[in-house]
């Protein structure tokens, strides 16, 4: 090829790489310095800058709080928010990691499943007893949306771990809350609108007993009162 040929195209490769340099991706951190208040923003930047350095989903973070700006969150919860996902992404992680070396995914879904009320115990269960090479993301979020219905831990993970065990796909362990009776659920179904707010941002703290808005005797259906006469308890 002519000496002249090759210039050109060396010429058109370093001028094609300048204009790469030039046009940035988009940048989630500089988005939220424009949704939230400086000192926010600054907070929940080094929430995600530590999630980063623990080798945690720092990007679902930064998308978790520009979705939650969005909505109109009052900025100080978002904050609050962030910092507890990432505390329950590091659970999960640790959870996951006495068995395998879980996927972004497997880490994120195992926080939902947590901030659902499900114990790191039944996580790390679950990453142990799964058949090897079997992402567990689908299992992890369906199990904590069983608890987030009412069924308690123990029976949500036996549940899905039967499913596992038995090589159902992941369609046929999203069908697992479909067959739960309305006695299990733990509160009707709202237009989207979560009757738990704090529990929907993550805010609301869990303790050993049930999750925030789950009924202590796991969500199954109360009694019946034996003095009809009595007016019900509001």
């Amino acid at each position: 090829m002519p000496l002249r040929k090759l210039a050109m195209i060396g010429a058109s490769l370093v001028a094609a790489g300048t204009l790469g340099a030039q046009t940035p991706a988009f940048d989630p951190s500089a988005r939220l310095r424009e949704v939230l208040p400086a000192d926010v923003a600054q907070k929940v930047l080094a929430t995600i800058a530590d999630a980063r350095a623990h080798e945690l989903p720092a990007r679902a973070l930064e998308q978790r709080a520009l979705k939650f700006a969005a909505k109109g969150v009052e900025p100080n919860l978002i904050a609050r928010s962030i910092e507890q996902q990432e505390d329950r992404m590091e659970k999960a992680k640790d959870a996951l990691d006495d068995a395998r070396k879980p996927s972004d995914d497997e880490v994120e879904a195992g926080a939902e499943a947590i901030r659902q009320g499900v114990d790191g115990a039944a996580v790390s269960e679950l990453a142990k007893s799964a058949p090897s090479g079997r992402s567990l993301a689908v299992p992890l979020f369906v199990i904590g949306s069983l608890v987030d219905r009412g069924l308690p831990s123990d029976e949500a993970l036996a549940r899905v771990l039967a499913k596992l065990q038995a090589r159902a796909s992941d369609r046929e362990i999203e069908q697992i809350p479909e067959g739960l009776g309305p006695s299990q659920g733990n509160r009707p179904a709202t237009a989207g609108r979560p009757a738990n707010p704090g529990k929907a941002l993550g805010t609301t703290k869990t303790g050993a007993g049930p999750p925030a808005g789950v009924p202590a005797n796991g969500g199954r259906g109360a009694k019946p009162t034996t003095n009809p006469g009595k007016g019900k308890k509001g």
